[in-house]
């Protein structure tokens, strides 16, 4: 029974591995990329440490594959943002079809060698630069 439930987890794990690999494939730029792989390769990886878990039946193996899982929705979320942020900040190209940048004037600009924008900005909002 074991190995069934097992193979259904590995099969849905690597189900969800393909689709993020389909997303880094398919989706038009960086942000969208980093999301399939943060979302959908967490799960993915998720599902066949829970499949290895089954399948072994030693609790040893059981629980370290549920801390490594639990590492990986720790620091998946983290990492996809500090990438996510530092290449804002490199100005990394949108898509050209994406309608609203949320981020858009909420970063100090003047790092990124806009200070034009800056003065623009404060001038807006009747501040000093």
């Amino acid at each position: 029974m074991s190995e069934a439930v097992g193979a259904i987890l590995l099969i849905s794990g690597a189900f969800f591995v393909l689709v993020a690999a389909l997303g880094v494939l398919r989706l038009p730029d960086l942000f969208m990329r980093m999301h399939a792989t943060t979302k959908a390769g967490t799960l993915g990886a998720g599902l066949v440490l829970v499949a290895a878990a089954v399948v072994s039946g030693d609790l040893a193996v059981a629980v370290k594959a549920v801390l490594v899982f639990l590492f990986l929705l720790l620091t998946a979320p983290v990492a996809a943002h500090v990438l996510g942020r530092a290449a804002y900040y490199d100005r990394v190209e949108l898509w050209d079809r994406t309608h609203h940048d949320d981020l858009e004037g909420r970063y100090d600009e003047v790092r990124i060698g806009a200070p034009d924008r800056v003065a623009d900005a404060a001038t807006a909002r009747n501040e000093s630069p």
